[in-house]
């Protein structure tokens, strides 16, 4: 779900924008559930940059054929933010409060 909302922001927004959009949007979402421990702007804003990368490369329209080129953004979106930083993005604190840069590859 998170990687077809992103495409969609994108469809929609410039990526920072769409960047802006998609932290506010969920982080409103986790505090409204009552789960605001839960966002993770690191999280958040490499998945949109990581979408981004592969939509620059690639020539689909469609999110299926997106998804079909590049399966991996859904079966190892971890092992793939695993070559753009050396810390656990996943459970560091700081990076669910801020977003941290990429400290071995980055996105752009």
């Amino acid at each position: 779900a998170h990687l077809r909302w992103g495409w969609l922001l994108l469809e929609e927004f410039e990526p920072e924008d769409a960047i802006d959009k998609a932290c506010e949007q969920l982080e409103n979402y986790t505090r409204l559930l009552g789960i605001p421990q839960k966002f993770n702007k690191t999280v958040t804003v490499a998945a949109i940059k990581a979408i981004h990368h592969f939509k620059l490369k690639s020539q689909s329209s469609e999110f299926k054929d997106f998804m079909n080129q590049f399966p991996r953004l859904k079966s190892s979106f971890r092992e793939l933010m695993g070559f753009h930083y050396s810390l656990d993005i996943f459970s560091d604190g700081q990076a669910r409060k801020e977003y941290v840069e990429p400290d071995l590859l980055p996105f752009d």
